[in-house]
Formats: structure tokens, sequence, C-alpha cells
């Protein structure tokens, strides 16, 4: 058997799927680790030497469902709890 294009045709297995916490078809099986993002591991993965991939993942490329709201909030001092006065016609 040679190491080139017989060989190739062998390989029908996966070793990655799905990361439940970045989506991607980068979870390891066997290493159950996840080459994107560190998952199963507390922090995100990334590295300094790659500035693309830490801009990719930065604060304000998703959702930013908590974020979002953080400006607003600032502006009025973070009230909660208290109801708008209803201003009065004269």
């Amino acid at each position: 058997m040679t190491k080139g294009t017989q060989s190739f045709g062998k390989r029908h297995t996966k070793t990655h799927t799905g990361c439940r916490r970045c989506g991607k078809i980068s979870f390891h099986k066997q290493k159950t680790l996840c080459s994107n993002c560190g998952y199963p591991g507390a922090k995100i993965r990334g590295f300094n030497w790659a500035q693309k991939a830490l801009r990719r993942k930065a604060p304000g490329t998703g959702r930013m469902r908590y974020l979002k709201n953080m400006t607003r909030r600032f502006k009025n001092g973070f009230r909660e709890g208290t109801t708008a006065k209803k201003i009065v016609k004269a």
C-alpha cells in the first residue's frame, strides 16, 4: 500500500464534530476539546499571535444581549424600579 492517493480513499471517519459553545465543526471527539474556542475550558481560546482571530471573536461581533443596553443604562445612572413621571398638558 502506498501513502498517497490510495490511502486517502480510506478516510471516512470524522475526528471533529459540532461544538456546543462556538457552533463550529471543531470539537475533537477523542480529545473532547474544541480547537476553535477551547471548550470545555472555562476561558475562550485566543492567542495574541492571531490578531485577526481575536477581532472576529471580540465584543460587538455578535448579538451583545447584555452589552447593547449598557450605554443607555449608564447614561441614566443605572436606575431601576422607577417609572417616568407623567407630563401634564397645561
